[in-house]
């Protein structure tokens, strides 16, 4: 068996991983590298590292772009064979692939005016919208603990991986017909949720593992907060609202923005908070949203009981509004009214709430409420970190607005969740190979499992390729 790295190696980003048995090539995952414009262009388009049409099937952990977001492009390219995923994941595909098609043919407009000054050729778009549907055809789904051959030798099994809405952690059971027939089982983590969430289970536990392709995401880094931190996100809100004007949450489309209406939802029920208008101002949020309400196998026990028993939506309460249309996103603007607006992208550098923040950002009555990470250099980190002015669309703004910042829900499980997670499972785990981390991320949790654990441990680099 091999297994070559072909993305998310000293990286977090362009999750690919090609595992070769039986004569048949297996590829994990087939997401988009996401850095600078021109970069990620060359690094997305052309699959340096395997042809597309040697590739017999895909697994997909979950839906995240990064992880997703290449396979219009690969089936464009010429794969030809089924992709698996969960029932959830493939649904949430539906709506994110078509979004980043969009996004793929809006930075070739800039990039060719950049070519085009350069004295260069004009490219095209990773792939259109009409690719990412044709690529949603070769989609197989299942559910989590079904076992499906896959390929020769090779049966695959879904276990919840507790990070977002479908995500899974990848089991492959192999006979290996070049080792004897000797049988061998190889889990993907993918990317591993904190346990505890709002809305989603625990990471499963998974049994009887001899080889761990495994996240380092949070690798050496602690969270600040638990999971549900109710208390919390109350206070904020309680304190931000007395003040008369608005609270404008940057948020995910997908999973974060889901967190953030349960437990609105659960503070109004309870009486902890008075309630005010809530608008969700992002098209591919409310379509998120109303996936989500189609998936109550994903949901913990909380949620499938607020659902079931009491017969209440988790996502939808009096006083809410999801907003599609951009006119109606604009008049949100000229509101002056006590509110909560969600709005994407939850690093503020792209979609509806950079306008929001130029129209609000001013105001001292305003709140800007951050949930969650914020990379360096980005517009949310600039506002976190307590700038005193800052550019929207290529404008100074004064902030005098207030900033909040809860860092509970987090989707990725921090250095020890994922040393709980990798003890969890269990089996002789002879070989780990660590992936989407930054190299400093992967080494620092490389580290604290070669201290607990005996057998091999080491962090992936890209290109390589190894025999086990």
């Amino acid at each position: 068996m091999k297994l070559k790295f072909c993305g998310a190696a000293g990286t977090t980003t362009g999750s690919q991983h090609l595992l070769e048995v039986n004569g048949k090539k297996i590829l994990l995952d087939c997401g988009l590298y996401q850095g600078r414009r021109q970069d990620a262009y060359k690094v997305n388009c052309c699959f340096p590292h395997f042809d597309p049409k040697d590739v017999d099937v895909v697994v997909l952990s979950h839906a995240h772009i990064d992880h997703s977001g290449n396979l219009p492009n690969l089936t464009k390219s010429g794969f030809t064979g089924n992709i698996h995923a969960t029932f959830a994941t493939r649904d949430l595909c539906t709506i994110m692939l078509a979004d980043s098609a969009h996004i793929q043919e809006y930075d070739v407009q800039w990039l060719n005016k950049k070519l085009e000054k350069e004295g260069k050729p004009p490219v095209d778009p990773l792939y259109r919208k009409e690719d990412a549907e044709k690529c949603l055809r070769q989609f197989v789904t299942s559910g989590y603990g079904r076992p499906m051959p896959i390929c020769d030798g090779v049966t695959m099994t879904f276990f919840d991986a507790g990070h977002i809405l479908g995500a899974a952690q990848v089991l492959l059971e192999i006979e290996d017909k070049e080792d004897g027939g000797k049988k061998k089982r190889l889990l993907f983590s993918g990317d591993v949720g904190r346990g505890d969430n709002e809305i989603l289970h625990d990471p499963v536990a998974v049994e009887d593992v001899d080889f761990v392709l495994m996240e380092s995401t949070y690798g050496g880094r602690e969270h600040e907060l638990p999971t549900g931190a109710l208390d919390d996100v109350a206070e904020v809100l309680e304190r931000s609202l007395k003040r008369g004007g608005k609270v404008l949450i940057p948020a995910f489309a997908v999973e974060r923005t889901q967190q953030i209406l349960y437990v609105l939802h659960r503070l109004f029920e309870d009486g902890r908070l008075e309630k005010v208008p809530v608008y969700v101002d992002s098209p591919l949020a409310v379509g998120a949203t109303e996936i989500f309400r189609l998936h109550p196998e994903c949901f913990n026990d909380d949620v499938y009981s607020f659902l079931f028993e009491d017969k209440k939506d988790p996502f939808v309460f009096e006083g809410l509004r999801l907003v599609r249309a951009v006119n109606e996103s604009k008049k949100l603007n000229e509101k002056d009214e006590n509110c909560i607006i969600i709005s994407a992208s939850g690093m503020c550098e792209a979609g509806r709430i950079r306008h929001h923040l130029k129209n609000g950002i001013g105001d001292p009555k305003n709140t800007i409420f951050f949930v969650g990470y914020c990379a360096d250099n980005t517009l949310g980190r600039f506002i976190r970190d307590g700038k005193e002015e800052v550019n929207i669309f290529g404008k100074p703004f004064k902030v005098r607005a207030n900033v909040e910042i809860v860092d509970s829900f987090s989707g990725h499980a921090d250095h020890s969740e994922l040393l709980d997670y990798f003890h969890a499972m269990t089996g002789p785990k002879k070989k780990v190979w660590l992936v989407h981390g930054e190299p400093t991320r992967s080494e620092a949790l490389c580290e604290a499992l070669r201290e607990t654990h005996d057998g091999d441990v080491d962090v992936a680099e890209l290109g390589a390729e190894v025999e086990f």
